[in-house]
């Protein structure tokens, strides 16, 4: 069994990253031993799944989603494949909003417009700026 602190380092995560990830059902429940939390070393190999799914974009309650039934002999792949083609189309979505923002962020920058009234109605009736 591991305490806390060594599982904190280890998994370079806060020690209360780890009691949150309990709240939120990310983990299960810490054993005690002298009234600290301990782990199994599995709890890395959870830990680095955890981290995988949220630098891929996953909010928690998939992730919680995704780690549900594991180690009941529940293959992970059909559910991973599942969520990752949702995250993708997500992911899309955001990219063509943030390409949209970036070409009103460059029409702006060459604004030259000599009032705020005279650059809306332009950006209203022509979508960019004279």
């Amino acid at each position: 069994m591991i305490p806390i602190g060594e599982v904190s380092r280890r998994a370079g995560l806060a020690a209360s990253a780890l009691r949150y990830y309990e709240r939120a059902g990310l983990i299960p429940r810490a054993a005690r031993s002298g009234g600290r939390r301990v782990y199994a070393e599995e709890i890395l190999d959870r830990l680095a799944l955890i981290g995988v799914a949220k630098a891929a974009g996953f909010r928690l309650a998939e992730i919680r989603g995704l780690l549900a039934g594991l180690g009941r002999r529940s293959p992970p792949g059909k559910r991973w494949s599942k969520l990752a083609a949702q995250k993708r189309e997500e992911v899309r979505e955001r990219l063509a909003g943030l390409a949209r923002a970036e070409r009103l962020l460059r029409t702006l920058e060459r604004c030259a417009c000599p009032t705020l009234e005279d650059c809306s109605r332009a950006l209203r009736t022509n979508g960019r700026c004279p």
